[in-house]
């Protein structure tokens, strides 16, 4: 059995610059991750207060500390897994991840800084994004900020070589 090679080879994305549609499905997978895991985790809370106390108890009559407790836990939900690999559930998803602007995994600190500026590339209006549309490369304000870059972090030609080799290994047998 032989395989079929295409004329030109297949480019890899690995260290390319993360496009504007990558990195909006990776935050709005990241959001939907985020919420959910808040979700289970005030349920657990309200059900472990009543249990303990027998009386009932609703988060919604504490909106205050239920919008600080959402603020800390979306600090600690991006901050911690930047800084740990750099990237996210989302990013990890589709293969993109935060560098320094070296190429250097970033640290806890671009972690820190790229997390508390997040929300200004929002309350500009959406014009924090903009660059990562129009620049080579595409630094949103807050990747400026923190010294960061996104790109992708998964080679698609050399996953697509080793599933061809363990497929012609696996016919040879």
């Amino acid at each position: 059995m032989t395989s079929v090679v295409p004329d030109e080879p297949v480019q890899g994305r690995q260290g390319h610059y993360a496009g504007a549609v990558t990195r909006l499905v990776a935050f709005g997978a990241d959001v939907g991750a985020s919420w959910g895991l808040f979700t289970v985790g005030a349920a657990a809370l309200t059900f472990s207060i009543e249990l303990v106390t027998g009386a009932k108890f609703s988060l919604t009559d504490h909106q205050l500390a239920s919008l600080v407790a959402l603020a800390m836990w979306e600090f600690l939900y991006f901050a911690y897994q930047w800084s740990l690999g750099g990237k996210t559930i989302g990013m990890a998803v589709l293969g993109i991840r935060v560098v320094r602007t070296d190429g250097m995994p970033i640290g806890p600190r671009q972690a820190v800084v790229r997390t508390l500026t997040l929300p200004l590339s929002f309350l500009l209006l959406g014009l924090g994004f903009i660059g990562i549309l129009l620049n080579r490369d595409r630094h949103a304000f807050h990747d400026r900020l923190a010294g960061t870059v996104v790109v992708y972090s998964w080679d698609a030609r050399a996953a697509r070589l080793r599933w061809l080799a363990r497929r012609d290994t696996g016919a040879a047998a």
